[in-house]
């Protein structure tokens, strides 16, 4: 399960307006600083990927992502260290300070 908050939800209605079957896809992908890295794009689901709908909005993960983003949930922050969608993510062990990047428990390893 991946979770959004109310701001996230709020900043995908605003970034999705007009553009439906749209979501927040998430993956996770070998690199960065810690080992693997989260890379997001705006994209319409594929047959094979979990979607978690929220309030007309929804996120999208590929099944190999899936395991490393299970209990995870997004939020949007617009402060000091910079705007965008952020993960706060159970199965990191251990995060960059670039807030991109981190090291997964090894039961949940995957790609």
């Amino acid at each position: 399960m991946i979770q959004l908050t109310e701001a996230a939800v709020q900043r995908l209605k605003s970034l999705l307006e007009g553009q439906p079957a749209v979501f927040l896809r998430i993956t996770v992908e070998s690199g960065g600083c810690a080992g693997r890295q989260y890379a997001m794009r705006l994209d319409q689901p594929s047959p094979e990927d979990h979607v978690f709908p929220h309030e007309n909005v929804g996120v999208v993960v590929d099944p190999a992502s899936l395991p490393l983003l299970s209990g995870s949930s997004i939020d949007y922050c617009d402060d000091l260290a910079g705007a965008g969608f952020r993960i706060h993510n159970p199965n990191a062990v251990r995060s960059c300070g670039c807030g991109t990047s981190f090291e997964s428990r090894p039961e949940t390893a995957a790609p």
